[in-house]
């Protein structure tokens, strides 16, 4: 595991993450990158390959609450130099898969059928349910030159241990495969990790999200 991620990856990870959520592309802040997300549980967000002077600097100077700052390090790496208003929100990974993955051979269960869907450069790969056309399982996967960008990676618990996820990440990488993106890159759960580590994937480096809580803001 790498102890932080190149300026080149986060800043074409962060443009697909972009892309998927259709959002503005990110622009340089200092040593980072930031993104005007607009939405209603995130203002911003800011990304730093390390938690550098300037990520310190920006802890300090930012005193409201739903602006994200996110760094390619461990939270202890840095948690006793920003203020203490900042909260760390749970356990991340940047994960990394040079090759292709690895999937059981077998078929897509018969009460399930594949759905796709295609915006800029993300493509959405959607399992629905035959006869009631539900969502059991969707993914994402936008296209950023050389790297493939996964996100929104989800399946419905109700439809969940009948390797869906799988599924949906066979039928992503064959699509990235097609446009040329042999690097895939992605920020997992806890939960999600697991499964990426099945296919495959391993840990690229650590990867903390920090923000202001809504209670701290309120409390000022």
């Amino acid at each position: 595991m790498k102890n932080k991620a190149s300026i080149d990856v986060i800043e074409k990870w962060l443009k697909g993450w972009s892309l998927s959520r259709e959002l503005p592309l990110p622009v340089p802040y200092k040593s980072g990158f930031t993104v005007d997300v607009n939405a209603p549980t995130q203002k911003k967000r800011y990304l730093f390959c390390e938690p550098n002077e300037d990520f310190i600097q920006l802890s300090e100077s930012i005193n409201e609450p739903l602006v994200f700052l996110k760094v390619s390090s461990a939270f202890e790496t840095f948690k006793d130099k920003i203020p203490s208003r900042w909260e760390v929100q749970g356990d991340q990974y940047m994960m990394s898969c040079f090759h292709t993955m690895h999937f059981l051979d077998r078929e897509l269960p018969e009460d399930y059928q594949l759905e796709y869907e295609q915006y800029n450069s993300t493509y959405v790969v959607n399992i629905v349910t035959k006869e009631m056309g539900e969502q059991a399982a969707i993914g994402r996967v936008a296209i950023v030159d050389d790297l493939a960008v996964y996100d929104q990676i989800i399946t419905d618990p109700n439809h969940r241990r009948k390797g869906l996820g799988s599924f949906v990440m066979k039928e992503l990488e064959k699509i990235a495969l097609s446009k040329g993106a042999y690097n895939n890159f992605l920020v997992a759960t806890p939960e999600g990790k697991s499964l990426y580590e099945s296919l495959g994937w391993e840990v690229y480096c650590a990867y903390t999200s920090i923000v202001i809580p809504t209670r701290e803001f309120q409390n000022e």
